[in-house]
């Protein structure tokens, strides 16, 4: 007990740890209680984030920052009218096509499955079987009144989308114009002692911007990468499926391991065990490989290098407090405990020094 009162008089007695402490504090209470609330806000961060990897070259080649902004801009406003008008449409009318055929998909998996017995009867039985088709047939009912409840609040997701749309676009301007703005005046609110606090800052600012900026390039790589090659083997829902495939890179191990699962089965149920669908299984795995072992390291390089344990645990936990964007910024945020958990002793042996 004497050590944690020793610690706590330690640590409360130095501004500098103080002030981070209360940033860290205060940044999580309002992420935790104002998250959805803020949603657009994030949102707008990151692409601004992204935006702001073509504003400075442009600066670095003379242009004001105002008219980089402006043409970084009107090109992000076009490629937004780009997905809204013509991938939005191609992705509906895939899942359309998908939701329907998914009827005879689970009528020709049942049917696989009742033959088991017969060719394995020492592995399965058909009560097995049957207890799994009905779990399966509960699972489709449970999606099925999901969708039904989608369906019923989709008036007001509508809206909600619309408002983002206006919203989102106007904050990512601002936040590329006023940047310098925004910055000075955070900075004056802080205090003036926050020495530790700024190199923390500094740090993860840098982690965040390499990570954003190189997921999104990884996520676009993936995509094209998995479209060609279903268009290639004439895949049914290739779109929809390459735009899974490459958003599954925002979970890392995780993600990948759940969308190879919906891959392999609109293969299967296209071409069954067939030639096709072996060359397809393994087109698709050489790009996951690719991925992991060339693309990743080439695009991350320069981010700090986290344990796969600390990964999935940071994937975990910060999941479970903000959703998408806690996964989604799981890397960055472990960052931040990381660069944290090292100014403490750097700063214990400048005291012990002194």
């Amino acid at each position: 007990m004497q050590l944690i009162v020793q610690w706590f008089r330690r640590t409360f007695s130095d501004p500098q740890l103080v002030v981070l402490l209360t940033l860290l504090v205060g940044g999580f209470v309002i992420v935790l209680t104002m998250g959805d609330m803020l949603a657009p806000v994030l949102a707008s961060i990151v692409i601004a984030y992204l935006l702001e990897g073509l504003v400075a070259p442009l600066e670095r080649l003379g242009l004001p920052r105002m008219v980089a902004v402006v043409i970084v801009f009107v090109l992000f406003l076009i490629s937004l009218g780009l997905i809204l008008f013509g991938l939005m449409p191609l992705l509906s009318r895939q899942v359309s096509q998908l939701v329907q055929q998914l009827p005879s998909m689970i009528t020709k998996g049942q049917q696989v499955l009742m033959m088991l017995p017969e060719k394995y009867p020492e592995l399965i039985t058909a009560d097995q079987v049957q207890e799994v088709i009905a779990a399966i047939g509960g699972e489709v009912g449970n999606i099925g009144q999901k969708v039904l409840s989608w369906s019923l609040a989709s008036v007001v997701g509508v809206i909600t989308l619309l408002v983002y749309l206006v919203l989102m676009p106007l904050l990512v301007f601002f936040f590329l114009k006023d940047k310098r703005l925004l910055i000075d005046w955070l900075s004056n609110l802080l205090p003036e002692d926050r020495k530790i606090a700024v190199s923390v800052w500094r740090e993860v600012d840098r982690q965040i911007s390499n990570y954003v900026r190189g997921k999104f390039i990884e996520i676009l790589v993936v995509w094209s990468a998995s479209y060609v090659t279903f268009m290639l083997f004439g895949l049914e829902y290739a779109m929809l499926l390459s735009l899974l495939v490459g958003l599954s890179v925002i979970i890392p191990y995780i993600g990948a391991t759940v969308v190879t699962i919906p891959v392999l089965a609109v293969g299967w149920f296209q071409w069954g065990w067939t030639a096709d669908f072996g060359w397809l299984a393994l087109a698709y795995f050489v790009i996951q490989a690719i991925d992991g072992n060339v693309l990743v390291p080439l695009l991350f390089s320069e981010v700090v290098s986290l344990h796969p344990i600390a990964i999935i645990v940071a994937i975990l936990v910060f999941g479970g407090f903000w959703g998408f964007w806690g996964v989604f910024f799981a890397i960055p945020l472990a960052t931040l405990v990381n660069a944290v958990i090292q100014a403490w002793p750097r700063r214990r042996t400048a005291e012990a020094a002194t």
